[in-house]
């Protein structure tokens, strides 16, 4: 006997988002405790953040549809015309429900199950699907988490471990030494797993001009920027910007970290921990940014689809910002971003060992407060970050000050 599928009111929903927003418990311990797929609450936080601006607009759609009904019911007294104008009103949602995305149509032919039950109004599922273009094979899909249990957990943290220590292996080396290691996984499983945590190896390749047709992409704009030794060498703040997503490891699950740093100063500009890689990440932090900061000249991304997505796009293009992305497999030319990660996990994220979400995040703003402050760079004659985006030439009292004051 097959097994009832399951089904969740939107109030349900609204209740495990909003206590996976509170940024208290990871994706995978909030969709433990309410026994739902990691990929369900992953789709209904998507669903969720699309759709929060509904909430301020109610009235305001109320009261063009009120105005809409008072005007027919005053031009078209004849039954014959109003039956037209419903008809073609019928054929324009219809189409509009046809342009949805797959995930937002399956759930609304999926609401119309409880519906059904309530009233005989309702089309019957076959009619449902058939008017919004779904299949029966789409339709009856379920994907899983491919990496939702504690062993998946535990080969994700030894990748980013190894991936840490040595950025330019690829999933070849990768998966040689996890066998040494004792994990029996394949080239394939690897594969997938660097995909779903955003990494991939440091190495350059002899074709930098050579782009993805099927992929769209800007060019890479800091080729003017390399001095003899092919190094990139940005002589100001703010002309600059690099940004990228990395895995944080928890105790039990994980989470992501974006950020946005100055390519001349390495002075980190925004950051946040996210339970989801997805868009509402990175164009949050591009704003947090922009909002603090003088705007870049150039921002510098790799080819991911947060950053490629129109939402994160727009935004550079409204504040007149020259968008540069990675040629395709070199990673290496957004480096500076790379380093960073590398220094962070080396000196906060793997000693600390942080437990929960809010561990993190308090842990990690205080860790790159004080990288801000206080961490000498020779790329940037010994100063500090800080000291650097902010052109303070002689900082010596105030640096000793606070070095005195952590000595005593």
């Amino acid at each position: 006997m097959s097994k009832k599928r399951r089904s969740y009111t939107p109030e349900f929903k609204t209740k495990v988002v909003l206590e996976l927003l509170e940024g208290e418990k990871t994706l995978n311990e909030v969709a433990s405790k309410y026994e739902i797929l990691p990929t369900s609450l992953k789709s209904w936080k998507k669903q969720f953040l699309e759709n929060a601006s509904l909430a301020f607009d109610k009235s305001a759609v109320v009261k063009e549809y009120k105005e809409k009904i008072t005007k027919l019911e005053r031009e078209h007294n004849q039954l014959a015309k109003k039956v037209g104008t419903l008809t073609i009103e019928r054929d324009w949602l219809a189409g509009k429900l046809c342009s949805l995305d797959l995930s937002t149509k399956k759930r609304l032919a999926s609401e119309g199950d409880v519906q059904a039950a309530q009233t005989d109004k309702i089309p019957s599922l076959n009619r449902r699907l058939e008017m919004m273009r779904i299949s029966k094979t789409a339709w009856y899909y379920r994907h899983t988490d491919p990496f939702g249990s504690n062993e998946d957990i535990l080969l994700l943290n030894m990748i980013d471990h190894i991936y840490t220590t040595h950025p330019y292996y690829g999933h070849r080396r990768i998966q040689k030494l996890l066998n040494r290691l004792g994990f029996n996984i394949g080239r394939k499983r690897v594969i997938s797993a660097m995909k779903h945590m955003g990494i991939k190896a440091l190495y350059p390749k002899q074709k930098t001009t050579v782009a993805n047709k099927a992929h769209p992409k800007h060019p890479y704009l800091l080729e003017s920027y390399k001095n003899d030794k092919g190094q990139v060498v940005v002589k100001q703040s703010n002309e600059v910007w690099s940004t990228d997503i990395t895995y944080i490891r928890l105790e039990k699950g994980y989470v992501y970290l974006a950020a946005v740093i100055d390519w001349y100063s390495k002075r980190i500009l925004a950051w946040k921990l996210s339970t989801t890689m997805d868009i509402s990440l990175t164009t949050s932090v591009l704003k947090e940014a922009l909002a603090h900061h003088t705007k870049p000249k150039i921002f510098n991304t790799d080819q991911g689809s947060q950053y490629t997505a129109k939402e994160h796009i727009d935004i550079l293009v409204q504040h007149g910002i020259s968008i540069s992305m990675d040629a395709k497999g070199r990673s290496i030319d957004n480096i500076v971003i790379e380093r960073f990660w590398r220094t962070l996990k080396y000196e906060d994220v793997y000693p600390k060992s942080y437990t929960t979400l809010k561990e993190a995040k308090e842990g990690i703003g205080e860790y790159i407060q004080t990288y801000n402050r206080y961490r000498l760079h020779s790329a940037i004659d010994y100063r500090t970050p800080d000291e650097a985006y902010f052109d303070i030439v002689n900082n010596e009292d105030f640096k000793r000050e606070e070095w005195v004051k952590a000595a005593v």
